[in-house]
């Protein structure tokens, strides 16, 4: 903040010359990157009730890339290639287990005759 030139209200950001605007601040955080860390307990008579821990980074994406934070790639909330690769798995999945069910449906009616005369035979040598 400037100081007006008569001594009254200070101007706003980057009106006195010299002095950075709200773009430049936002340019320089976005740049550089900050982080925002804070730890908040409550307790009752020396016990822990609650802890919550918070971290806040604020950076740009190509910023974020430098520093290896890049999980919004990987969310299919977020990303479109997640939400295609995710699909497509899934989709192999269902495959799979469809050529299972179908190769178990075909080999069950032998397995089935099989046991049945296994059965038959064990309960005529009973007899």
């Amino acid at each position: 903040m400037t100081a007006s030139p008569g001594g009254g209200l200070p101007g706003p950001y980057g009106s006195g010359g010299g002095g950075a605007n709200l773009a430049d601040i936002l340019e320089r955080v976005l740049d550089k990157g900050i982080v925002i860390a804070g730890d908040i307990k409550i307790n009752l008579l020396d016990i822990e009730l609650l802890t919550i821990k918070l971290r806040l980074i604020v950076a740009s994406i190509d910023k974020a890339k430098e520093m290896g934070i890049d999980w919004w790639e990987d969310d299919p909330a977020l990303s479109s290639g997640a939400r295609r690769a995710e699909l497509a798995r899934e989709n192999n999945e269902l495959k799979q287990r469809l050529a299972e069910l179908e190769e178990r449906d075909a080999l069950e009616p032998a397995e089935t005759k099989a046991e049945t005369k296994a059965r038959a035979k064990a309960s005529e040598g009973d007899t």
